[in-house]
């Protein structure tokens, strides 16, 4: 069984309590709610949360199909959601070759589009900051959500995995580094920057994506923080306290981040697609390997 680093939540959510934190809540489409919020502490931040209410009438979900020689072709989540119609959608799976100006890519852990499995679990080479074997987030075809373990039997319909799940049942839980001290570590320590536990890839701060589903499952969670535009990003841990302490969060997932995180938004009064958030790569996003995106119907607009 893999050794996990239980942060100490309280310490942490007291650690990044916001000062001053500005939030602006909105329901550009039925089922969907979009908080916004911008805080002081960690650090300068502003943070981007799509909360999916996975009851609702309409709700669908799609995540990038398999396509072209590798596994999927890469595009912005903005051109995706554009391509597939649909409303909202996120970046998604850690992806190679990278950096590569190739079109063509692997992801790297499970994946599934409507019901196609087509990349499966793995050992990635970037042991210094993805686990072996990394769960999943699934939602099955009747919207039910939740965290599974690789290559248990599930229903697997849209699946996206991440770098590690950084959320388990509540709890903090980030992966450790094998040393003395954590002989079971899910990580390896080395890499670029010789990543250890006294300086942990998830320790950096950076722009983050993350994804959660709440206890009962019915509540998707949607998160990005930036790096860019006044925001100086966070640590995965910080991301972790606050999807737990602010937004509902059981279980959840580290996705790629840094240049890769984007979220995506329809207007719903032109149905132009655009980055809610800044991009620390460019100002239409980075081309990522694949995206998760949402389909939600038009809010009802009252007669006079």
């Amino acid at each position: 069984m893999r050794r996990l680093i239980a942060l100490a939540c309280l310490a942490l959510a007291g650690a990044i309590a916001p000062v001053a934190a500005r939030a602006t809540v909105t329901h550009p489409y039925v089922g969907l709610t979009l908080i916004e919020e911008a805080a002081t502490a960690p650090r300068p931040i502003k943070t981007h949360v799509l909360q999916v209410d996975l009851s609702t009438p309409g709700i669908r979900l799609t995540l990038t199909p398999p396509a072209g020689p590798r596994e999927t072709m890469r595009q912005t989540t903005v051109d995706f959601v554009k391509d597939v119609h649909a409303q909202a959608g996120i970046n998604a799976h850690f992806f190679l070759p990278f950096p590569s100006t190739d079109t063509a890519a692997w992801l790297i852990g499970l994946a599934a589009s409507e019901g196609r499995v087509f990349s499966a679990c793995e050992t990635p080479e970037q042991n210094y900051a993805l686990v072996a074997n990394a769960p999943a987030i699934n939602i099955d075809r009747w919207n039910r959500a939740s965290a599974i373990r690789c290559g248990a039997a599930a229903n697997l319909w849209t699946t996206v995995s991440g770098s590690a799940q950084i959320v388990t049942n509540g709890r903090v839980t980030v992966p450790a580094y094998r040393d003395a001290e954590h002989p079971d570590g899910a990580l390896t320590p080395g890499g670029p920057r010789n990543y250890t536990n006294a300086s942990s890839w998830y320790g950096a701060v950076n722009a983050r994506t993350a994804i959660g589903v709440s206890r009962d499952g019915r509540t998707l969670t949607l998160f990005t923080v930036d790096a860019r535009g006044g925001s100086e990003g966070m640590t995965v841990g910080e991301a972790a306290v606050w999807l737990v302490a602010k937004h509902g969060v059981w279980n959840a997932l580290n996705l790629d981040g840094g240049g890769s995180t984007s979220m995506a938004l329809a207007d719903p009064a032109t149905c132009a697609v655009s980055l809610v958030n800044t991009s620390s790569d460019n100002p239409a996003g980075r081309s990522v390997a694949s995206s998760l995106a949402i389909y939600a119907h038009a809010v009802p607009r009252l007669r006079r």
